[in-house]
């Protein structure tokens, strides 16, 4: 938001009450490394339960086959309480090159995000900043879209993570063996729920600010992450790619994938038979990585080896964060369950970077709402407007669900997705099928791609799928189709 950098006033510093403002930047200490803020919280005996975690892009690379290969290793460090969420989230290399802190401030219930940029720091907002139009998708909050911490690929199995599913390779003689840090390293499984406990609580505070008084502030920022996909997770299947032979059997593809099932069976309850989960020959998987080019390729070290990525199949997914708000609505009763489900039962077999979905922000209203009949008021502008628009319309389909009675919806929403899993299943038993899917992969890869999320090269897998390809969709048939602006066929 500022042109250039603006010193904080004392009043400002004072306004700042998480521990990394309190146990240094208001005592006039600037510690410029990872192990200065670490030793600095030691000394004031502040937040003494630490975890330390590692990722790597290219951690699973053996250091023998490309010597060349920058690895881009990171720490992620938590400090908590005893018996208590860390309320210090502190990201770095092992050389301290780049140094960025998300720290709780339980007065404001927000976390503040600071980098340092020597010789000093930078507040560079806190998690309302993320959602404040003039600062939205800028600096840190680039990353951090909603104001939470990023889980992106901490979901089994936790890919390009230290963990209890893979080990980062280094060479036998690397330093950073005997760097005490290093040596504490634990399994990303750990960090999976620490950082959905945060993304709860962020959650948790968002909501108790903007429902007040009976009235709903921003509807649109809380419903967008019903409509829309503000960020996403990466999933992939927990087989190692280089394992899978024409004689491995079936790759079960990751289920988010084909649906949101997170948010549909998880939370809103849809009693989706648990037999039908598509599964694919693992030849045909095996084909489809030369049939497309799939390699490893990172330009800048000129590193290139074919295959794909450590697990197979990576794919964005419905993120967590915005399901947590979805999650938090319906149980805080300010959105039915049953609004929800219709919405998301829209476009479903699309559960990211759907048109569809998306064009149904239209009717949420801007301005404060009372929270007794949002969603009601936002049904019924739908409603209406399908009345003159196509029946396969994202407004026509949101009216053929809203009309399902209470007591049907989940039973007749589950009846439909188990029918598009059966079909999906028998299709990607099919080449052609099978080719669908990798190339709908790629496509929803790279609409992951155009984030600013995506930092890493080797996050993904290149194919040789022409640049130009259109953007696809999936059908509750299972075939794959061209997307069309409107989300229909």
């Amino acid at each position: 938001m500022d042109q250039g950098p603006v010193p904080m006033s004392a009043d400002d510093l004072a306004g700042l009450k998480d521990p990394m403002a309190a146990v240094f930047f208001q005592q006039g200490q600037w510690p410029m490394t990872l192990e200065d803020v670490l030793d600095g919280l030691t000394r004031a005996d502040a937040l003494p339960v630490q975890c330390v975690y590692m990722i790597s892009e290219a951690g699973q690379i053996t250091p023998d086959e490309a010597p060349g290969l920058r690895r881009d290793l990171r720490f992620a460090v938590t400090r908590a309480a005893p018996g208590a969420d860390p309320d210090l989230l502190v990201s770095s290399d092992p050389d301290s090159a780049f140094l960025q802190v998300a720290a709780w401030d339980p007065a404001a219930q927000v976390f503040n995000y600071y980098m340092r940029i020597s010789p000093t720091w930078v507040w560079t907002g806190n998690s309302w900043s993320a959602l404040a139009p003039e600062s939205r998708g800028k600096g840190c909050f680039d990353s951090h879209v909603n104001g939470s911490v990023v889980m992106k690929e901490l979901r089994q199995p936790w890919s390009n993570w230290q963990s209890m599913a893979a080990t980062i390779q280094l060479p036998p003689d690397d330093p950073l063996r005997d760097n005490p840090l290093y040596q504490r390293v634990i399994g990303a499984e750990r960090l999976e729920l620490t950082v959905k406990g945060l993304v709860s609580r962020w959650t948790t505070a968002r909501l108790a600010a903007v429902v007040d008084d009976g009235m709903v502030r921003h509807p649109d920022h809380l419903l967008r992450q019903l409509f829309t996909t503000t960020t996403v997770n990466l999933a992939s299947t927990s087989t190692q790619s280089t394992t899978v032979g024409p004689d491995s059997g079936d790759l079960v593809l990751p289920l988010g994938f084909w649906l949101n099932a997170d948010a549909l069976i998880n939370d809103l309850g849809l009693p989706v038979s648990a037999e039908t989960v598509p599964a694919a020959p693992a030849s045909l998987y095996a084909d489809s990585l030369a049939a497309f080019g799939f390699r490893l390729q990172e330009r800048a070290s000129d590193f290139s080896r074919q295959g794909d990525t450590f697990f197979a199949f990576v794919i964005p997914e419905a993120a967590h964060e915005d399901n947590d708000v979805v999650r938090q609505l319906v149980a805080q009763g300010l959105v039915p369950a049953r609004f929800a489900a219709c919405a998301l039962m829209v476009d479903f077999t699309n559960p990211v970077f759907s048109p569809a979905r998306s064009h149904l922000m239209t009717y949420v209203p801007t301005e404060p709402v009372p929270a007794s009949a949002w969603c009601t008021d936002i049904a019924a502008a739908i409603v209406a407007a399908a009345a003159t628009l196509p029946a396969d319309s994202p407004e026509g389909e949101f009216a053929r669900n809203w009309s399902l009675p209470e007591a049907r919806w989940r039973s007749v929403f589950a009846e439909r997705v188990d029918a598009y899993l059966e079909k999906a299943a028998a299709r990607i038993r099919t080449t052609s099928g099978f080719r669908d899917c990798t190339r709908l992969a790629e496509s929803r890869r790279r609409a992951f791609q155009a984030m600013k999320l995506n930092e890493f090269e080797l996050t993904l897998p290149t194919t040789d799928i022409p640049a130009d390809a259109p953007p696809l969709r999936m059908n509750e048939d299972g075939t794959v189709t061209a997307q069309t602006d409107g989300g229909s066929p």
